[in-house]
């Protein structure tokens, strides 16, 4: 790590300050941004779609559990997977702090995987997890929304992920997406994201950009290297 400079308190708060108005023009930047995002045209869902859930067989629209509004958490976790992506365990830990919250904001979350749901409910017992799990083997869901991928896709490079095709190394993809139910019962899909989009959701990041080490990632094999699922930290 570089040591920065060393400056008397007067020098430092200038520096500071200086730093703050390029925060408070970052800010209003992602207000106009999200007011974007929120304005973007919508489109309708024509497939109900029939998830594994804990209370049995349940459609998308099942899902938004009496209100308005749901965030569904791509979750990789394949059919024949031994464990879950840790990646997708991580920002899953961020979840119940603020699920509680965003019911009262007229919004259901679920995390959704084409893993068997017995396979799912064991992992979710291990972390300690109570948010909503279904899983979506048997259906298109995870192709429809382009967060899973078959075998021919990835030998010739050409999944179709982040609205692009790519070379992709796995045979499911994390994302989120955001879906809305008029009182008619109509579902409309109005958002997806992926890749680094999905850093929105993670708050130890932001924790972590305040630091002085930063992420400190740029030095691993890969982003995210240094994680392991919350029970296998040695300390």
């Amino acid at each position: 790590m570089q040591q920065n400079k060393i400056l008397s308190h007067e020098q430092w708060v200038e520096a500071r300050k200086r730093l703050l108005e390029k925060e408070k023009e970052f800010t209003r930047a992602r207000d106009v941004l999200s007011r974007e995002r929120r304005e973007l045209p919508w489109e309708q869902v024509t497939e109900s779609y029939a998830f594994d859930g804990p209370d049995g067989k349940e459609s998308l629209a099942d899902l938004f559990d009496g209100r308005s509004q749901l965030i569904v958490y791509h979750f990789m976790y394949g059919p024949d997977w031994d464990a879950g992506c840790k990646s997708c365990s991580f920002i899953a830990d961020h979840f119940e702090p603020a699920i509680i919250h965003l019911n009262q904001r007229d919004v259901s979350m679920v995390a959704v995987s084409r893993a068997p749901l017995a396979t799912l409910e064991a992992l979710k017992k291990r972390m300690g997890w109570s948010f909503k799990w279904v899983s979506s083997l048997g259906n298109e869901f995870n192709r429809d929304y382009h967060v899973s991928f078959t075998e021919e896709e990835i030998d010739k490079g050409d999944s179709y992920y982040n609205y692009k095709k790519q070379k992709y190394p796995s045979t499911e993809a994390p994302g989120a997406s955001v879906f809305f139910k008029d009182e008619g019962g109509t579902v409309f899909h109005t958002y997806s994201v992926y890749e680094r989009g999905l850093d929105m959701f993670i708050t130890a990041y932001h924790y972590l950009d305040l630091v002085p080490k930063g992420r400190d990632e740029d030095n691993l094999p890969y982003t995210m290297e240094w994680l392991r699922l919350h029970d296998e930290y040695e300390e």
